[in-house]
């Protein structure tokens, strides 16, 4: 790395399979950083000052002194993991070069996460965990989609012989996914069905990086809570939908 590329990062984030994948990059990268933790349960990420970093008020976002030396902002975790990948992976640790077949399909996994995977099962944590009534086609909709989903990454990775997603090591692709699948089980997946991506999730998990970037901004307790008792995690649940419907409430009061 360059003298003028030496990164000057602020992640700002939270626990949750979004809000991790991005530190999991940075850890593998080895990069230094520093962690504004956002704790959405108090909407922090509404707030103005944060606006201005990412205007979806959402996490993660991220910003860096480019190597142009202009202040940027980087929000989506997908757009953060590419930015990562393109500045200061120079060495492919968790990337492919640009225009191989593996750089196309690390790509094909990324909008995969970013397109499906994420978004079905979200909507499966909501209505499973958080929904104020409990709508049974909403929650079979969403729980069957993201079945459906980690079926797809099952047969993939059937066929992988380095046991990542793309290639021969760890990638963005591999990254991106990570957080969702140790956050099945919440969102009603039985991992147990998938043993492909249960094997890869154990590999990933073993990396120093991933359980170091899986700790930030704080430890994530989500499977010892589901085995440790299914009451506790009903109290959790309904108490985190308390300032979820509350966000709710009021991003429809701003429209």
């Amino acid at each position: 790395m360059s003298t003028s590329n030496r990164p000057n990062i602020t992640l700002y984030t939270d626990s949750t399979p979004n809000g991790i994948k991005a530190s999991i990059a940075l850890e593998e990268l080895s990069l230094p950083y520093k962690t504004e933790h956002i704790n959405i349960s108090t909407n922090k990420q509404k707030e103005p000052w944060f606006l201005e970093i990412n205007p979806n008020g959402r996490i993660p976002a991220m910003t860096d002194t480019h190597s142009t030396g202009q202040q940027i902002r980087l929000f989506e975790g997908g757009s953060i993991l590419q930015y990562l990948a393109d500045e200061y992976d120079t060495d492919h640790k968790i990337s492919f070069p640009r225009g191989s077949r593996e750089y196309y399909e690390c790509n094909n996994w990324l909008f995969w996460q970013h397109g499906g995977l994420g978004p079905m099962q979200g909507q499966a944590n909501h209505f499973y965990r958080y929904a104020p009534e409990k709508i049974q086609y909403g929650i079979d909709r969403y729980i069957n989609e993201s079945r459906r989903l980690y079926g797809v990454l099952d047969k993939h990775l059937k066929d992988s012989k380095s046991g990542f997603i793309v290639g021969d090591h760890i990638s963005i692709a591999d990254i991106t996914t990570i957080g969702w699948v140790i956050f099945a089980g919440w969102a009603g997946v039985n991992i147990d069905e998938f043993p492909n991506v249960k094997k890869w999730e154990e590999m990933m998990s073993a990396r120093e990086g991933v359980s170091k970037g899986s700790a930030v901004p704080k430890p994530l307790k989500i499977k010892e809570m589901l085995a440790k008792s299914p009451e506790e995690a009903d109290a959790y649940a309904k108490n985190s939908s308390k300032w979820i419907m509350q966000g709710m409430n009021d991003d429809k009061k701003k429209e």
